[in-house]
């Protein structure tokens, strides 16, 4: 071999080399290595009012009846100079007058020997809750409200006894009883319920960070077999309020009257605590007292059926009670006298003169003691909801058919899923009994 050729082959192994340390570099640079330094693992905090907890201890307290916010911190452990300065950093956001017996708070703490608290949380409702943030050396105050979700739910059933038994059975809450008898105390007498009358109903229920329930939002829908007759439930917004209508578009609510006379001016309202003209003390006053001139007609605010007539010497002289509904019943005292043939039992339309302004019993003048009883207890008659009695109007009746069509669909596809379920967990030898 001569020398040139020897060069040759070295200048080209030198040139295969130099290509492949080139093409190594250029691979290295198209494909980076991962940066380790910026990954981060998915989150997996567990958090309680917006704070991840897992390197925290949670202490639990329950306000009791004379705490009181300094004694509250010396309880957490605070000294007093802390506590002072706790006090003035949260002062705006909580109130000392209106920490509640049985509200709770809670102290998130450190998972080492010193244990110092790092945020102290006061619920204000089950749902408000103030946070007091003392990671830094300057205290944070900031409020916190609970995530509140909603969610539509059906519930049907047989009653053997009663609505709220029934609802409670299928492990509804039973304050879908109260609002169904709202909605039907019109057509239904919830005290003559029968064995075997049943029910569906389709509602949206109100929950705190998904899981605790605090509430009936709305009744979405409603079917409701009594007796030989069907009582369907549809809600459907009129004058930017909703109401219930039936099938047909005509409203499940009557309203009552404004007043129950005509009258000059009104001399009590309805009050927990008023001072007795007679008996000098104060008392609560659980009515409206309209002040008219003696005689004057006295009319039932709603049809229904009159329960007690008597004379009330300590209180009430002339009295009437009439019982509209399950749900409403009214009581007029002080009267002159009775209307003629208002006897116990007799049944009373809605404006029908029922008596005549009067000032017996206890009473400083003539004047008409009114009151409303809703489920037996008393309500204002002054703020009592009576939506107008008017069914849908007729250029809303499309939009509301469009909506009977959607609620009918859903409680009837859900009944039916329902049922499907129920045949599922059956046994074998039960559903082949069944379809034969």
């Amino acid at each position: 071999m001569t020398i040139g050729q020897l060069l040759y082959r070295l200048c080209t192994l030198v040139c295969c080399v130099c290509l492949l340390c080139f093409w190594g570099t250029s691979c290295r640079q198209g494909k980076p290595e991962p940066d380790r330094d910026n990954y981060s693992a998915p989150d997996t905090c567990t958090y309680l009012f917006g704070i991840c907890i897992d390197s925290l201890n949670v202490l639990n307290y329950t306000v009791k009846q004379g705490d009181n916010l300094s004694a509250i911190f010396s309880k957490i452990g605070f000294s007093v100079n802390q506590s002072e300065n706790i006090y003035k950093a949260s002062s705006e956001l909580l109130d000392p007058k209106k920490l509640q017996p049985g509200l709770h708070y809670y102290a998130l703490s450190t998972q080492d020997s010193l244990e110092a608290v790092r945020y102290v949380i006061f619920a204000k409702s089950r749902i408000e809750h103030v946070v007091i943030d003392l990671t830094s050396d300057e205290i944070d105050v900031y409020p916190y409200q609970r995530e509140i979700t909603q969610k539509q739910k059906f519930v049907s059933g047989s009653i053997q006894s009663s609505l709220w038994n029934a609802i409670e059975k299928q492990g509804a809450s039973s304050l879908i009883a109260i609002q169904m008898e709202d909605i039907f105390a019109w057509q239904i007498n919830f005290f003559a319920i029968q064995p075997k009358d049943s029910f569906q109903i389709l509602y949206t229920e109100s929950f705190i960070d998904d899981t605790l329930s605090i509430n009936i939002s709305s009744i979405d829908g409603a079917v409701f077999m009594h007796g030989q007759k069907t009582f369907i439930a549809i809600p459907f917004v009129q004058d930017s309020i909703v109401e219930y209508f039936d099938e047909e578009a005509q409203s499940l609510q009557r309203a009552f009257l404004k007043a129950p006379l005509n009258y000059s001016r009104i001399s009590s309202g309805f009050t927990n605590s008023r001072f007795h003209p007679i008996l000098r003390v104060n008392r609560a006053h659980h009515g409206v007292d309209y002040v008219a001139p003696a005689g004057t007609p006295v009319k039932s605010i709603g049809s229904g059926k009159v329960v007690a007539r008597g004379y009330e010497a300590g209180g009430g002289g002339n009295y009437l009670r009439i019982q509209h509904n399950s749900v409403y019943t009214t009581s007029y005292m002080h009267l002159r006298g009775f209307a003629d043939g208002i006897q116990v039992g007799k049944q009373v339309q809605q404006g029908e003169v029922i008596g005549y302004v009067g000032s017996t019993g206890l009473s400083t003048g003539p004047h008409l003691d009114f009151r409303v009883f809703r489920n037996g207890t008393p309500i204002n008659p002054l703020t009592m909801e009576s939506p107008p009695a008017y069914p849908v109007r007729p250029e809303l009746r499309d939009s509301f058919e469009v909506v009977k069509q959607q609620v009918l669909e859903k409680l009837q596809v859900t009944s039916y899923e329902l049922q499907e379920k129920v045949s599922e967990s059956d046994p074998p030898s039960e559903r082949a009994e069944g379809g034969s």
